[in-house]
């Protein structure tokens, strides 16, 4: 895949836009074991929001993340909209000037958004939260961009980490956020920030595959 372009990241928001909606009923079924029931709906929301306040192509990279971040945060109550709308807004600034995204680039906005979602939720590997599938994820993709792998190898090394740490959140306990109330009743149960965090980095990948 050669860098990723404005219009590139601008599918990619589209793409995963279009997963939120498809898993919106598996995301709050999950979310209602453990939290408030409405993951899935306020991600879903958010998406829907940001897409109408998508900018064209004649934006940079960061340009568009931004827009996602300004609408999640507007749009989105709970958890999700600060956690996802920090994670876009330290993506958007560490890829700020950049006309494109190489390798390098796309896995330092994605390890940016991880340190912006740590700090926003004083969330740390196995609380029970989305960075037990994005943390591993970043890990994967620096390990990945380290050896010289291409954009699509890099990225799908991060899904399939997001993955693993997605599923290795249902025998936790959770430690921050509402399903930390429920003490030892919320293990067994999946965590939906690390289930809609793999998901994203799944469109990413996919993307990734179809550009290339």
């Amino acid at each position: 895949m050669p860098n990723a372009t404005t219009g590139d990241v601008i599918a990619f928001v589209r793409a995963y836009a279009g997963v939120v909606a498809e898993h919106k009923r598996e995301l709050t079924k999950l979310d209602s074991a453990i939290g408030d029931a409405d993951h899935g709906e306020n991600l879903d929301r958010g998406f829907k929001a940001a897409l109408e306040r998508m900018p064209g192509e004649d934006a940079t990279p960061g340009e568009v993340l931004k827009a996602v971040a300004m609408a999640l945060v507007s749009k989105v109550g709970g958890a999700a909209g600060p956690l996802y709308g920090t994670a876009f807004l330290r993506a958007a600034s560490a890829v700020e000037g950049h006309d494109e995204l190489d390798t390098k680039a796309i896995v330092e906005a994605t390890e940016a958004a991880l340190a912006g979602v740590v700090q926003r939720g004083k969330a740390e590997l196995e609380d029970k939260t989305m960075v037990d599938a994005w943390s591993p994820a970043v890990d994967a993709a620096k390990a990945a961009l380290e050896r010289g792998a291409d954009c699509g190898e890099i990225l799908a090394d991060a899904a399939e980490a997001a993955q693993q740490g997605m599923t290795a959140t249902i025998p936790l306990v959770a430690r921050k956020g509402r399903a930390s109330y429920l003490g030892e009743r919320s293990a067994g149960h999946q965590d939906p920030g690390a289930t809609s965090t793999y998901y994203l980095f799944r469109t990413l990948a996919d993307q990734a595959a179809g550009s290339g």
